[in-house]
């Protein structure tokens, strides 16, 4: 099961001929395996995804709240660096496809740490998070192929008033 894993993960699969997850570039910059950055990835993410479910026990506290998820969702999204390295996983972040979800995300992210640290805002601070949370699913709906248009008929059709 590794050995196929790796093979598709470094391109070597040759009957397809496609590109892998790592490419020349972040072979280059890193001196992990295959393995290693796999495992790197589902820790990164699986510490991230526990942030933001923990943050929840503290959701009583917003600004607590806010900067134990907004951690944690930062680690989720940025452990994907492992598979693709830091500079691919830019390359893909700021392409013309998601650059206004990422601006979106990151504004976001943004305004709910100003909101739970620097004005303290219970009540902004829970605005922001909803809002980072709606530009998380957004972003990371745009690296399924038309998954943003069918999420977007579905919810005009959910929400059409004529009958």
């Amino acid at each position: 099961m590794w050995g196929k894993l790796n093979q598709s993960m470094l391109g070597n699969n040759e009957e397809q001929g496609e590109e892998g997850f790592f490419d020349e570039e972040s072979e280059g910059l890193c001196s992990l395996s295959a393995t290693q950055r796999m495992y790197a990835f589902g820790g990164c993410f699986l510490v991230g995804m526990a942030c933001m479910f923990l943050s929840m026990i503290v959701f009583a506290k917003p600004i607590k709240f806010a900067i134990l998820f907004t951690f944690g969702n930062l680690l989720a999204v940025g452990s994907t660096a492992f598979l693709f390295g830091p500079a691919q996983q830019m390359r893909m972040m700021f392409d013309t496809v998601r650059i206004y979800a990422t601006a979106i995300y990151l504004g976001c992210v943004v305004l709910a740490l100003i909101c739970a640290l620097l004005i303290q805002s219970k009540v902004l601070t829970l605005i922001a998070m909803i809002c980072e949370l709606c530009a998380l699913i957004w972003y990371s709906l745009s690296y399924i192929p038309f998954a943003r248009s069918m999420v977007s008929q579905l919810m005009i059709r959910l929400c059409d008033t004529e009958l």
